[in-house]
């Protein structure tokens, strides 16, 4: 893909997230208007989450541009977890709501609520529309993005809201199911929860250093000791980022009389055996002799399985 190319595509991208912060904002406020009018909780909560979802779109509008920032020497891996950051407070101010809506539902448990069940019906039904058009606006971006993806969760969580709060409707208008309002709202905080909780734990991942759930510490030590030359291995971290590439640091054993020109094939043979075989291109390889790597100088805090030899080194 051409700069040309890409750059339109981001353009496109960030138009859409216009759009969907846009028509998320006034459906918000026709649902809690509606939902006042109503008496329904199930319909302000289905409002509180929507209006989650046009805060979160909008902090994926905003982290989306920061992420776009060339490196500095401040930030030189460059600004690609904002998008992170973006996602996990997104993620994050799902929980709260959905923790406040199963608060409130148990709450209303005791009281017997008057709810207009057409009310109900005609802007949930408003709502599901617009849940459905920001969904498609953010499905593509969704691919590849933690951050846009937890919009796009958050717009099929509140799809679905919309579908609950229109069937608890109907049910009170045909009837006089009240209590299903209260059962709706517990459904759509439970499942909010339950939708948002894979995409967090990715987002913490990320945060943490943590090695790609993909990639096997062992297989790449493995790959890396298969490559002539190198005599062990040690000082292997591997962690992302961002949410598109990952970095790998490594220390390689050589033999104490290799020339240079061997030992920088050596390293190069490593880097491309990297990049093939584990998609792994953002390298740091350092080269050690193998007296100073057995001798205990350097010593190894990794948890990936170590060779024979380092490990009697570390007995």
């Amino acid at each position: 893909m051409s700069n040309h190319d890409h750059h339109h595509g981001s353009d496109l991208g960030t138009r859409r997230l216009a759009w969907a912060v846009a028509i998320n904002l006034l459906l918000t406020a026709a649902q809690v208007v509606g939902g006042v009018l109503s008496g329904s909780l199930s319909l302000v909560a289905d409002a509180l989450h929507n209006f989650s979802d046009a805060a979160g779109l909008l902090l994926a509008l905003v982290a989306r541009r920061i992420s776009k920032r060339p490196a500095d020497e401040h930030r030189t891996f460059g600004y690609g977890r904002a998008e992170v950051v973006g996602g996990l407070i997104n993620l994050t101010s799902i929980m709260v709501i959905a923790g406040y809506l199963l608060i409130e539902a148990i709450t209303r448990m005791f009281d017997r609520p008057e709810v207009d069940g057409w009310m109900m019906v005609i802007v949930a039904g408003i709502a599901l529309v617009v849940d459905a058009a920001t969904a498609v606006l953010t499905y593509s971006m969704s691919k590849e993005s933690v951050n846009i993806k937890a919009a796009f969760l958050h717009n099929i969580a509140d799809a679905l809201a919309s579908v609950a709060v229109i069937i608890t409707g109907t049910l009170i208008i045909l009837f006089d199911w009240y209590w299903t309002d209260i059962v709706a709202t517990i459904g759509i905080s439970v499942y909010i929860v339950w939708m948002s909780w894979s995409p967090m734990k990715r987002c913490i991942r990320i945060l943490m250093q943590s090695t790609p759930g993909e990639l096997s510490l062992n297989a790449i030590a493995s790959t890396i000791r298969a490559v002539e030359g190198v005599e062990d291995v040690g000082h292997l971290h591997v962690w992302p980022i961002d949410e598109h590439t990952v970095s790998l640091e490594v220390r390689v054993a050589i033999h104490d009389d290799s020339p240079f020109t061997a030992t920088t094939g050596i390293v190069e043979h490593v880097r491309r055996s990297l990049a093939s075989e584990h998609g792994i291109e953002h390298v740091t390889i350092e080269p050690v002799p193998v007296s100073k790597f057995r001798s205990g100088t350097v010593v190894d805090h990794w948890p990936y399985q170590a060779s024979d030899s380092s490990k009697r080194t570390q007995q």
